[in-house]
């Protein structure tokens, strides 16, 4: 083994430094979301919850268990999630499939046209407009369908299939009789598990967020993924704070409405917590594909 000098040690020191702050500065949000779902919210409140719970409560996951609007988001995105992912899933690959064979016609446009739609696009209100116009307002095509297909994601795919997949195993495949669906199916496709694992983690954790085009295209409350839901419930907090703020009412609305506003600081952080919990669950499952898929996928083609 090679002895390190010592600027090699000093640099690898460093390095370790300012990863650990690094890591620290990212992982302490999500633990104090952790803790403060557990802890009393008067001492969130007062901020004496920094590094372990305080006042120790399960509350907030007992609303959670209780509030059926939370369980319609939770079954709203995981379908959304599922219908979502298989659908650009199934387009990516086509396309990507497709591009990577440089006998294509007119490749060097259509991969020009594609790119060209990652730096310039119709911009909100026109696409809102498109989307009303065919009638996907308040149904969950209207938060797939505008997103269907990641450019960046489809080069990605494409460059894995050019770099990873040697065409003579598809030129054998093909001598043996299988067609070009054939040929993707039973052997690109096998041999492509970690650009699919890695892609469909990118879809996947893009539809579990979807917010902001769940905003401007659903107005039915039955119909909000998670995401809508628990920014609904931030806003009733706010708005019950400003209420009592502003004064002017009776102390029976007054009470109520601190009532309310506890409940709901218990709720958000457990909801939080609930919401995020499914994806921290599946990447562990899916982290070697993810990482062996996107540098093979970045690789130049």
């Amino acid at each position: 083994m090679k002895k390190l000098s010592r600027s090699d040690k000093l640099f690898d020191m460093i390095n370790i430094v300012l990863l650990t702050l690094m890591m620290l500065v990212i992982l302490y949000p999500l633990y104090f979301i952790l803790i403060a779902s557990v802890s009393s919210p008067t001492a969130v409140n007062a901020g004496e919850v920094l590094l372990f719970p305080k006042g120790a409560t399960l509350e907030g996951y007992k609303y959670v268990l209780k509030d059926t609007s939370i369980w319609k988001g939770y079954a709203n995105t995981i379908i959304l999630t599922i219908t979502g992912t298989l659908v650009n899933m199934f387009l990516s690959v086509t396309c990507a499939y497709a591009l990577s064979k440089s006998h294509l016609p007119f490749i060097k446009f259509i991969m020009f046209a594609m790119t060209f739609t990652m730096f310039f696009s119709g911009g909100i209100i026109p696409t809102y407009l498109l989307v009303s116009g065919l009638g996907m307002r308040d149904t969950i095509w209207s938060l797939i369908m505008p997103t269907a297909v990641s450019v960046y994601n489809v080069i990605l795919m494409r460059t894995y299939f050019m770099n990873s997949v040697p065409d003579e195993i598809i030129q054998a495949a093909k001598i043996d009789g299988c067609s070009e669906i054939r040929a993707l199916t039973a052997v690109v496709l096998p041999l492509s598990k970690p650009i699919l694992v890695t892609i469909a983690l990118f879809y996947g954790v893009g539809h579990w967020n979807q917010f902001f085009q769940a905003l401007i295209y659903i107005s039915d409350k039955d119909k909000f993924p998670l995401q809508l839901v628990l920014r609904n419930m931030l806003l009733m907090g706010n708005n019950a704070m400003t209420s009592m703020l502003s004064g002017g009412m009776s102390g029976e609305n007054a009470k109520y409405l601190a009532e309310l506003m506890q409940q709901i600081e218990i709720l958000k952080y457990a909801v939080i917590i609930v919401s995020v919990l499914p994806v921290l669950l599946v990447y562990p499952f899916l982290q070697k594909f993810f990482m062996k898929g996107i540098m093979m996928g970045s690789l130049k083609g």
